[in-house]
């Protein structure tokens, strides 16, 4: 059953167009929506399509890394809610939950799209972490892209909480933003065959050879990449898949840009 999709997903692709309708190329409708809790520092609701997930910001007071520090720091943390799709069970992260968990910290790590030194509270004692959570609302397919996106619109609008040297005050936001530095859009491009998508949908994301997640900065330069799939890609290939995700950034960044 899995082989007759592929080859009616494959089919339509012949024919430049996806079984939804779309074209190869083509995302659905975006929304980003932020401030949607009061209890987290930043949070922001995403939706593609009929995917839609939550992030939220939390900020802690803790130690820093013995190798920074004078540096502060990110954590990342991903729910796939049973809820939102009938693959998705519920305990402990599984390793898709991780991977999306990875995807989301590394590109905004690799980015440095939050100053971690202007994160230092005191060097070697004290620092602010962001606790980063993504929770799924809707798996209808690319999951990776609404995360990242979800996640940088939530530290695009977060407060930090006051806090007077020995306690945090959550109850009580400031008017001070994280030191946002940079702003990163993940775009991923999968290979069904030999056709090139991006936006999949659960069906496709069955079927797909091979899987780029690619992170993009606002000068275009890359910042992360993280391959999926069983399938090789050759050199050309990823050079294309590459120029596929720099050039649909552009779309991305606008709905990021406006908040």
């Amino acid at each position: 059953m899995m082989y007759d999709l592929k080859e009616h997903v494959i089919k339509f692709l012949q024919r430049g167009l996806r079984v939804d309708g779309r074209k190869p190329l083509e995302y659905r409708d975006i929304s980003i929506e932020t401030g949607i809790t009061k209890n987290a520092e930043g949070s922001a609701r995403v939706k593609i399509g009929e995917t839609e997930l939550i992030v939220g910001v939390k900020m802690e007071v803790g130690s820093p890394y013995p190798d920074t520090p004078a540096e502060g720091t990110i954590i990342v943390g991903a729910e796939l809610l049973p809820l939102s799709s009938p693959e998705f069970e519920a305990g402990p992260p599984d390793i898709q939950a991780i991977e999306l968990a990875r995807v989301v910290d590394r590109g905004i790590r690799e980015s440095r799209a939050v100053s971690f030194k202007k994160l230092c509270i005191e060097p070697g004692k004290k620092i602010w972490m962001c606790v980063i959570d993504v929770v799924t609302v809707n798996d209808a397919g690319n999951l990776f892209d609404a995360a990242a996106l979800g996640a940088m619109a939530a530290l695009k609008t977060a407060r930090f909480p006051e806090y007077d040297g020995e306690k945090v005050n959550y109850k009580k936001l400031t008017d001070k933003g994280l030191p946002i530095e940079e702003e990163p859009i993940s775009v991923t491009v999968l290979k069904i065959g030999e056709h090139f998508i991006v936006d999949p949908s659960t069906e496709e994301e069955k079927v797909y050879d091979a899987r780029l997640t690619v992170a993009i900065m606002s000068n275009g330069d890359l910042c992360a990449l993280q391959k999926g799939g069983d399938a090789a890609v050759t050199e050309e290939e990823i050079s294309q898949m590459i120029g596929i995700a720099v050039d649909k950034s552009k779309e991305l960044r606008k709905h990021l840009s406006a908040i």
